[in-house]
């Protein structure tokens, strides 16, 4: 165990070493190298191409091959500079990547806050995800987000060095609701990412998400109602390469006033906006209709 605890460390640091030594290059040169990546994924050989067509064309029936395949190609350019993105973000400082994001009605979760009331800060998928890491530097909000942690130790703690750069709070999917009930006097926001297919032991519910039956994580609602929180939608889309604005949304301000499901429904009705917005924003490739 000590071996593998070692191994396991030097594995870490290695990689870490290997990232923050690359995010020091210009962003010029990354994005240079996300054009490769993106040569790589979309043509030689192509990363879950066939995944990505078949998600978009299911999702878009009405929309002719040509223009299936412009989203699939503006997909895959956009995805590889995120990456380029998030290796820079590694080094940058705070004060200059805050620059590339726009929030609007943010008043809306401070507000909330302000009350006492926690909230539960929900988003798909859509446009560079990773850079509301930085929301507790840009916004000064006391911010958790739940994550499903990696088998990979070293992978895992990576994630967790990254993610928490800028005053995130990183908190596993096993232990929150525990949290966020223990700890009422202190209330924070809590960013989940609910659009993935749901694991077999997820509590669910089945909706209509761009026109297909759709199995939605439902664990969101269920801790939204049990601690009182109330509930944000995070609308996320891209003003230029590398600049993103975020619209804060409401879902509903007491969450234990709601009816079952209707949490849910609201945000996956929230969520297709988004993607219907930018539709080449969205991670296509994931397998989200494989069940």
């Amino acid at each position: 165990m000590k071996l593998k605890g070692a191994l396991e460390d030097i594995g870490y640091r290695s990689a870490y070493g290997f990232a923050y030594a690359l995010s020091q290059a210009p962003m010029s040169l990354l994005y240079g190298i996300a054009t490769l990546a993106f040569i790589l994924a979309y043509y030689i050989p192509g990363y879950r191409k066939a995944v990505v067509v078949q998600n978009v064309a299911r999702s878009f029936p009405d929309m002719r091959y040509g223009e299936v395949i412009g989203i699939v190609r503006k997909f895959y350019s956009c995805f590889t500079g995120y990456l380029a993105e998030i290796v820079k973000s590694i080094s940058a400082p705070a004060a200059v990547l805050g620059k590339r994001m726009v929030f609007e009605n943010v008043e809306l979760i401070r507000t909330h806050l302000n009350a006492g009331t926690n909230v539960i800060v929900c988003l798909g998928h859509c446009g560079n995800w990773e850079m509301l890491n930085l929301m507790p530097y840009k916004l000064g909000l006391d911010m958790y987000a739940v994550y499903k942690p990696l088998r990979s130790q070293t992978m895992d703690k990576l994630m967790i060095k990254l993610r928490s750069r800028f005053g995130m709070k990183l908190i596993p999917d096993k232990q929150v609701t525990r949290h966020i009930l223990t700890r009422r006097s202190a209330p924070a926001a809590y960013l989940f990412l609910a659009d993935q297919c749901p694991s077999i032991g997820d509590d669910k519910m089945r909706l209509e998400l761009l026109g297909q039956p759709t199995y939605v994580i439902s664990g969101m609602e269920r801790l939204a109602q049990q601690s009182g929180s109330a509930v944000v939608f995070l609308h996320v889309t891209q003003l230029s390469k590398g600049y993103y604005k975020v619209r804060c949304l409401p879902i509903c301000s007491q969450a234990q006033c709601t009816g079952k499901g209707e949490i849910t429904s609201k945000y996956v009705s929230l969520l297709e906006n988004n993607i219907l917005a930018e539709p080449y924003g969205w991670l296509w490739t994931h397998k989200r209709w494989k069940r």
